[in-house]
């Protein structure tokens, strides 16, 4: 269930094939708050008769599961390709935030506004509810887990001779954010980089550290 790159996860499916067992995918979207509240949403790929066995574990732990493929191996690439997109998102509305910030827009009643519009989709309320309050502490997901995301979905881009320019701008992001000390907050927290440079200091800057 983790988040591995397909790679892996051929290699794993091929050597339970050797012992004849099965292997099946099932990695899972959603925050801690939600496998708690067993939310989550679970991405399947395997032998449809194994998944129908584990199916009583799947709706223990989450709200929905996903059947994607026979392939195993997809349901990670799927994986990938939503943390690629939730990545995305995080780092326009940091941008955003940054804007609105310039111009002394309440980050608030911008929030609002967004999430009561066009925007009202969980992963905008969830992360923009982080960048609004800049509570990046403690990680719901680590930055540097997210760096190795979206390393792990450009090395399947690359395989599958897929361009993924904007995947490659958002590991750049993570990269700086952890070489500024950020590697154990929250994903969320490139969005300080927008903020910073749009020259608002932050806690990223060495004289705002506690």
């Amino acid at each position: 269930m983790s988040t591995i790159s397909v790679g892996l996860a051929e290699r794993l499916a091929h050597a339970h094939a050797e012992k004849g067992q099965h292997f099946v995918s099932a990695p899972k979207f959603g925050r801690p708050d939600a496998a708690a509240a067993r939310k989550l949403f679970i991405v399947a790929a395997g032998a449809p008769e194994v998944i129908a066995n584990l199916q009583t574990v799947f709706d223990t732990l989450g709200q929905r599961t996903f059947n994607v493929s026979e392939h195993a191996p997809n349901a990670n690439l799927v994986k990938l390709s939503g943390n690629f997109l939730i990545m995305s998102v995080i780092e326009a509305l940091g941008e955003a935030f940054a804007l609105i910030d310039k111009a002394g827009i309440d980050r608030d009643q911008y929030l609002d506004l967004l999430v009561s519009t066009l925007f009202g989709a969980p992963v905008y309320k969830t992360y923009g509810g982080l960048i609004a309050e800049e509570r990046y502490e403690p990680a719901g997901f680590k930055a540097a887990l997210g760096y190795k995301d979206v390393g792990l979905a450009l090395e399947a881009a690359q395989t599958l001779e897929v361009n993924m320019p904007l995947a490659t701008l958002i590991a750049g992001r993570f990269l700086t954010l952890i070489e500024s000390g950020g590697a154990d907050l929250d994903w969320s927290a490139i969005a300080l980089l927008a903020k910073r440079e749009s020259g608002a200091p932050t806690v990223l800057d060495p004289d705002r550290r506690d």
